[in-house]
């Protein structure tokens, strides 16, 4: 016989809990709090800002006359409470001239990773979303692109093209680095469009570029942001060794050139520290600064390595 007895416990109303805190944050609020909890994002971030503050602001503030040719009227001037790091074989001064440098080779690397990053990820997507004869021409060009030296190729076109300019460079770096991205961003979306969630979303009537928006993008973004700062960096490098063969942009300022000049006039083995220094200490601080940022967001986007983001 069944028990008619009834507890205090039925007597209870049903037990609500507040499902508020789960609900989905926004891209930017998650971006930001991994910033702010992440050190090694947050570190590579403030010396890539530092960096920027110092181009951006220094372009500003800066004569530009004080970075072209004879505006110290003598060369190889040392450093000086007039010329913070005195002048260069060009009787340029070299602190104007770091600044104006560092904002040219700092807008090429942007332009060079928006175009690559972009056209990447628009065929990958392409290719890994919806596949068949679109899918098989991606990946028999990226293969086949993928093979040739990106150097070797600038190397290439560089010689060939006459006044070669900062936005030119970038355009040109951003054209010959979308392989590996594209790669990468096809075999995610490969994974992900076989989700649950995306099976629901097309059960609920979404449309293709709905589910890639809504759905897709925001799973890739961290990848994509640990991309573009990789195609970046890798930009400014390949440009900095191209204008040091002489091939990049003769006629403004950028940080490659002065590497080109300061090795073709022999300042290191000269001692003229000033010439030389500060443009490496740049690339050196832009440089680790990029590489703490990828490392953070590699550590933001794969799960293996997450620890307290």
């Amino acid at each position: 016989m069944e028990s008619s007895e009834i507890t205090t416990l039925d007597l209870q109303p049903p037990t609500s809990y507040d499902v508020t805190v789960f609900e989905e944050e926004s891209l930017s609020s998650r971006l930001t709090g991994a910033v702010a909890r992440n050190k090694l994002l947050f570190g590579g971030a403030m010396l890539i800002l530092a960096i920027v503050l110092f181009a951006v602001v220094g372009t500003l503030v800066i004569d530009p006359e004080r970075a072209e040719v004879g505006y110290t009227e003598l060369p190889r001037l040392r450093p000086s409470a007039e010329y913070w790091l005195g002048s260069d074989q060009f009787a340029r001064d070299i602190f104007a001239y770091v600044a104006f440098g560092t904002f040219g080779t700092l807008w090429m690397g942007l332009i060079a990773g928006i175009i690559g990053i972009g056209i990447g990820t628009i065929l990958g997507f392409l290719a890994g979303y919806f596949g068949g004869w679109l899918d098989t021409i991606v990946v028999i060009l990226s293969d086949a692109l993928i093979t040739i030296p990106g150097l070797m190729l600038l190397i290439t076109i560089s010689a060939y093209l006459d006044q070669l300019s900062v936005e030119q460079l970038g355009l040109l770096i951003g054209v010959i680095s979308w392989m590996g991205t594209t790669r990468v961003v096809r075999a995610q979306v490969l994974t992900l469009k076989n989700r649950a969630y995306v099976e629901v979303s097309k059960f609920n009537g979404q449309s293709d570029l709905e589910i890639v928006v809504a759905e897709l993008i925001p799973n890739l973004a961290p990848f994509i942001a640990a991309a573009f700062v990789g195609a970046v960096a890798g930009a400014i490098l390949l440009s900095i060794g191209l204008s040091a063969l002489g091939l990049g942009p003769q006629n403004e300022p950028s940080l490659g050139l002065m590497a080109f000049w300061f090795i073709r006039f022999g300042a290191v083995p000269q001692g003229l520290w000033w010439w030389f220094g500060p443009p490496i200490v740049v690339i050196a601080i832009f440089v680790v600064g990029l590489f703490m940022v990828t490392a953070g967001l590699d550590q933001i986007a794969n799960p293996r390595l997450r620890t307290s983001v």
